[in-house]
């Protein structure tokens, strides 16, 4: 019973999935809304139960499963992401039939999340992918009557078969060789691996198949589409929560269960780093969707994530690993301020209602949404790693761990794709303040401003008070080093 308190936090999260889903069946669409408050308050408490078991270390069910620093800095990553997310879909849910279904869903993709963060082993690890996988799909295409909601859903959905398929498929190559699917048990036997020329086979398999979760180019193919398509609440669980998912399996199979054969995927992540940060950043300046320029942009955050397994030391651990909790906070803001701003344009009907989060309809929203400008303003310029937010501080300690690596090159490179970014920021605040608004002025609803707020909290506290987020996330390094 001891130990399965230690599951407590993904333990409230299923309980709550299940209540509202069971409870939604039975009530009116008036009444429903009390859902989504049921919903975050079931993830304020996986939340303080997940703080409350920071310092604990115990495996499960048969080695299974690994409750330790890094799992639960990352369910930390999971539940601040469905916080946010969870009270935004208050007012995105108001008097909607379907509102048990969209609550049951983020709660089980948080929960499929929360469970891969702790999973040591594969077939563990593949089960969690796929309820976490299978809730998304479903959530991004929730609009059924949205033609660019379906196409998002569908492409996401095709990709994300094929990177499953890939998945399996490189995991039973592992297997095959270890005879074994215990991630310890691999990295014991691991040598097996690596003298066997199916062992570079499994690494291409596995990085193709994780660089999906990723949203690592040329894997990316499906993102773009499916932010833009999705409900603007569902492209924020997609881009700060989901692609989070696929860097902790990715740093547990990579650097603890495929360590000797590190030259091999170091090389491969050393190229898809530099690409995808470049391309992402180089492809978002051409945007006029904000919602598609949020998308490349975050391709382009991934990038900066994927250089830890490029340099590889304690410092940069620690900074990719903070990175994920700092990009939580400000992409997934930035995705709600969005939905704001959609939200507005399809009530007052006024500005592109065909495209709603065109950059057109951003105009002079300084003085029609002030706080959703302000708060947009604060997450784009940590986004580009503007000194006193979260984005700088993630970024001077991962861009710093490359240079006492002696790898100046990818610093500098992560550098100038940080000043190009800068560029399509700033456009989108000249939009918010220096041009005329197309409408009048309109007061944002309750759940809108409160998950802007936590936010905006989230990001500043990081930026200027980093030291207990960076402790935690130095303590999660120390697993994989």
């Amino acid at each position: 019973m001891k130990n399965l308190m230690l599951l407590a936090p993904e333990i409230a999260i299923a309980a709550a999935g299940l209540i509202i889903l069971f409870t939604g069946v039975f009530m009116s669409s008036r009444t429903k809304n009390v859902l989504g408050y049921l919903a975050t308050l079931g993830v304020l408490a996986a939340l303080v139960l997940t703080v409350q078991s920071f310092g604990t270390e115990a495996t499960m069910f048969y080695g299974t499963v690994s409750i330790d620093a890094l799992s639960q800095f990352f369910k930390l990553v999971f539940l601040a992401v469905a916080l946010v997310v969870s009270i935004a879909s208050i007012k995105y849910n108001e008097n909607s039939d379907h509102t048990e279904e969209f609550y049951s869903l983020v709660l089980f993709a948080t929960l499929g999340m929360m469970v891969v963060a702790s999973s040591n082993d594969f077939i563990l690890l593949f089960c969690a992918f796929e309820l976490a996988s299978f809730a998304t799909y479903a959530l991004a295409g929730f609009e059924k009557q949205n033609p660019k909601s379906l196409e998002g859903a569908m492409k996401y959905f095709m990709m994300g078969a094929v990177s499953s398929a890939l998945m399996l498929f490189g995991i039973s190559f592992v297997y095959g060789a270890t005879g074994t699917t215990s991630i310890p048990m691999i990295a014991e036997n691991v040598s097996l691996l690596a003298e066997n020329p199916i062992g570079l086979v499994a690494v291409v398999l596995l990085i193709a198949g994780f660089g999906f979760k990723m949203a690592l180019v040329p894997f990316h193919m499906w993102a773009p589409d499916t932010y833009q398509g999705s409900p603007s609440v569902v492209s924020s669980l997609l881009a700060a929560g989901s692609k989070k998912m696929g860097f902790v399996a990715a740093f547990r199979v990579f650097i603890l269960a495929l360590a000797a054969l590190q030259p091999d995927w170091q090389f491969a992540f050393t190229i898809l780093a530099v690409v995808t940060m470049t391309f992402g950043n180089v492809v978002a300046v051409s945007q006029t969707s904000v919602k598609r320029m949020l998308a490349y942009s975050s391709l382009a955050q991934a990038g900066y994530i994927a250089m830890a397994f490029v340099v590889m030391t304690p410092m940069a651990l620690t900074g990719g690993i903070f990175y994920t909790l700092a990009h939580a906070f400000m992409k997934g803001g930035a995705f709600i301020a969005a939905g704001a701003v959609v939200w507005m344009i399809t009530t007052q009907r006024t500005g592109d209602l065909q495209v709603p989060d065109h950059l057109d309809n951003f105009r002079g929203l300084g003085k029609r949404m002030p706080l959703v400008a302000l708060c947009m303003t604060v997450f784009v310029f940590a986004l580009a790693g503007i000194p006193l937010t979260s984005g700088f501080m993630a970024k001077l300690v991962l861009f710093s761990s490359a240079i006492q690596a002696g790898m100046t090159w990818l610093a500098v490179i992560a550098i100038l794709n940080s000043a190009l970014s800068l560029f399509y920021y700033a456009r989108l605040v000249r939009y918010m303040y220096f041009l005329p608004p197309e409408g009048k002025k309109i007061g944002l609803p309750f759940p809108y401003a409160a998950a802007l707020l936590l936010a905006t909290a989230g990001v500043f506290a990081m930026g200027f008070w980093p030291e207990p987020f960076l402790q935690w996330a130095m303590e999660a390094a120390k697993v994989l080093i």
